[in-house]
């Protein structure tokens, strides 16, 4: 298998970036749901913040490194080619799929920035983005909270699609992002 993606398949480099990136996703929104599940000030509790904004802005960094090689490798084909409508309606939730990998890291970031907190990452402290402003805390949050939700819509949309295409339109979609030996 070649790390390029080619007119048949997409290459390793892209099934890895795109299974990596739902082990994120799938990861920090569990470290935020464990988070709400312990005590306020506890060890666990302020481990799993920790894990939810370093997985997040992990995320942030390969969300750039995904687009990249998707803009630069061929886009291998749909077989049987999906109607028109279908195309635009997948390119569209592509499209709000890397918005939503972007911005929600960053309105992360910003609101630790806004509150004054440290921006954790592996060991490493990030430079706030912002000055310590509550307000500005309070609707970043509330933004990223909000996306948040968007997002569980967004992956189970795309989810979806992708058993539909498979087991229903019974086209390649699925075995193209499937890892393959």
């Amino acid at each position: 298998m070649s790390w390029n993606n080619t007119k048949s398949g997409y290459g390793s480099l892209a099934i890895f970036f795109h299974w990596l990136m739902l082990v994120l996703l799938v990861a920090g929104y569990a470290a935020m749901d464990l988070n709400s599940l312990s005590q306020k000030g506890s060890a666990l509790r302020e481990a799993m913040a920790s894990w939810h904004y370093m997985l997040g802005l992990s995320v942030f960094v390969l969300v750039w490194l995904r687009l990249l090689v998707r803009l630069t490798g061929l886009e291998p084909a749909v077989e049987p080619a999906p109607p028109a409508w279908q195309a635009t309606l997948a390119k569209a939730v592509y499209r709000a799929l890397y918005v939503f990998m972007a911005a929600m890291p960053l309105l992360g970031w910003l609101t630790l920035s806004a509150k004054g907190e440290p921006v954790p990452f592996f060991g490493l402290e990030l430079p706030a983005l912002t000055g310590k402003n509550e307000g500005l805390a309070i609707l970043f949050k509330a933004i990223h909270e909000n996306l948040a939700t968007v997002g569980y819509f967004l992956i189970g949309l795309h989810a979806a699609a992708a058993l539909y295409h498979h087991y229903v339109r019974r086209d390649n979609t699925l075995r193209l992002m499937w890892p393959r030996r």
